[in-house]
């Protein structure tokens, strides 16, 4: 492994200045990594997870770039909904530039509504190559509910515990009930239309514009057990998506058990290796 060193970066972005954290490898390829942080979050990510993976990849070579948006941590500023932080992204890119002069590539590596943010960021930047995007934000009412009907509800009837609850008289089927027929009408709304503009589009049709636009490799890592993975996985099965997906560029792992944020130890270290191993293929 290579030795790396840290340092604290501020940059403009409009009238405010953001903060970041710069991990440099000894030797740095000319490929580097800004991490997209998920909202509300910091740089640091739950578990601290953007902080191992950012020192895992420098410690092989690749420089990487996290920092916080306009109005969390120690950025200055109001906050902002992730589809509206193109000009932090940009300023950042701009930033990490400057920092490590050699840099010719940038990869893109967000989790949630980060790997929403960078996805439809990427086609607008030239400089970015390469996106990375953990269990994907395509949230909607009735992808959530069509998620929640195909996952949740299928697990839960074949889980032991529910089979003993009803047998100890804990169970309320009225209840129960009156749930589910909720979510199956709001699973039985119509998918939205597929406008030619992203303008007034559902969440999941911008981004499949965006990832169709941009060209680039992509990586797609989702958790086995996180209902914003599921609810992509649904979106997924469309045929355009499918026909999108199914391109070379892109490459799908999932893995089993991990829940949203990859809290365990063997979790977050599985999906930084996949995204070493995937850097490293190009």
């Amino acid at each position: 492994m290579m030795p790396i060193s840290e340092r604290a970066l501020s940059f403009a972005c409009g009238a405010e200045h953001l903060i970041g954290i710069l991990s440099l490898p000894q030797e740095p390829a000319p490929r580097g990594v800004v991490i997209v942080v998920g909202g509300p979050q910091v740089r640091c990510g739950s578990h601290r997870q953007f902080t191992l993976l950012a020192r895992m990849l420098a410690a092989g070579g690749t420089p990487v770039l996290r920092f916080d948006y306009r109005g969390m941590g120690d950025s200055e500023g109001a906050q902002r909904a992730f589809d509206s932080v193109d000009d932090d992204l940009r300023a950042a890119i701009d930033c990490f530039q400057r920092a490590v002069p050699g840099l010719r590539e940038i990869v893109l590596w967000g989790l949630c509504d980060g790997a929403a943010a960078a996805a439809l960021y990427a086609p607008q930047d030239a400089r970015v190559a390469g996106l990375v995007l953990l269990n994907p934000w395509v949230r909607t009412e009735e992808g959530a509910a069509r998620a929640t009907l195909k996952h949740y509800y299928r697990d839960r009837l074949r889980d032991p515990a529910l089979w003993k609850k009803i047998a100890q008289g804990g169970f309320n089927p009225i209840k129960a009930a009156a749930s589910f027929v909720g979510v199956a009408r709001r699973a039985l709304l119509p998918a939205p239309a597929r406008p030619d503009a992203d303008c007034g589009a559902a969440l999941p049709e911008r981004l499949h514009g965006s990832l169709r636009r941009f060209g680039g490799r992509v990586l797609v890592v989702l958790s086995g057990a996180d209902l914003t993975a599921q609810e992509f996985s649904v979106v997924a099965e469309a045929p355009h998506w499918r026909s999108l997906l199914q391109e070379p560029r892109f490459t799908r792992q999932v893995l089993a058990g991990a829940d949203h944020t990859f809290s365990r130890r063997a979790w977050h270290e599985q999906a930084g290796a996949w995204t070493a191993g995937w850097l490293a293929g190009w």
